[in-house]
């Protein structure tokens, strides 16, 4: 009696070992697998865009000086640009876009992180000037609909500086976006982006950079 409940419980602590074993398998799996498809997505998405997120908030934090139009209106009779696009921010913005583009490259070639996007010295000069052309670009457009400045536009002031960006890249080095950019990681850069310009602009408002929150 004692020798048959002895392999009964034995069988139950195997069993449970089993389960117990499988459990952690499944969970194992799970975290690999949104690793793969939400992780690795989400940091080459972040790694990508880098260079294209940062021109614009040094371009408002040390904006100021010289307007890049000049003061001058276009044919319609409005400004070109605005006060709020300056030589001075457009210089600091690149500059800041470039200079996070050089740490890329170094801590990607210094502890060989193959599983991030490799940053090239054109593609992130063509992020952080596409940036902020595209910023430009649409404070033009912005004008010639009559909207002043720190008027919402929905859509346009977000993903300006994406459309500016990718499309400079696109036109000028092709087979670096190709070889880089992934379709989820190209949905996740949609995601964000409007989140993270939503954040930077609450607190260039808090901390007196902007004149609104958005």
């Amino acid at each position: 009696m004692s020798t048959r409940c002895t392999i009964v419980q034995i069988y139950l602590i195997q069993s449970n070992f089993n389960v117990c074993a499988c459990s952690l398998l499944q969970v194992l799996e799970c975290y690999i697998i949104s690793v793969d498809f939400f992780l690795l997505p989400l940091l080459s998405a972040v790694w990508i865009m880098l260079p294209a997120y940062l021109p614009n908030p040094v371009a408002a934090l040390f904006g100021g000086g010289t307007p890049i139009d000049l003061g001058r209106n276009f044919s319609d009779g409005k400004r070109v640009f605005g006060d709020g696009k300056t030589i001075r921010g457009l210089c600091m913005g690149i500059l800041a876009g470039i200079g996070i583009g050089l740490v890329q490259i170094w801590i990607t070639g210094s502890y060989g992180l193959d599983y991030l996007p490799r940053h090239t010295y054109l593609s992130i000069t063509l992020l952080a000037t596409g940036a902020l052309l595209g910023d430009l670009c649409k404070s033009f457009f912005k004008r010639r609909f009559g909207k002043e400045r720190g008027t919402k536009w929905p859509f346009a002031d977000q993903y300006d500086l994406v459309a500016g960006a990718l499309i400079l890249l696109l036109v000028v080095d092709p087979s670096w976006i190709y070889a880089n950019m992934t379709l989820p990681a190209f949905i996740i850069i949609l995601i964000l982006t409007p989140v993270l310009h939503r954040i930077v602009n609450i607190i260039g408002y808090y901390i007196g950079v902007k004149e609104v929150p958005w």
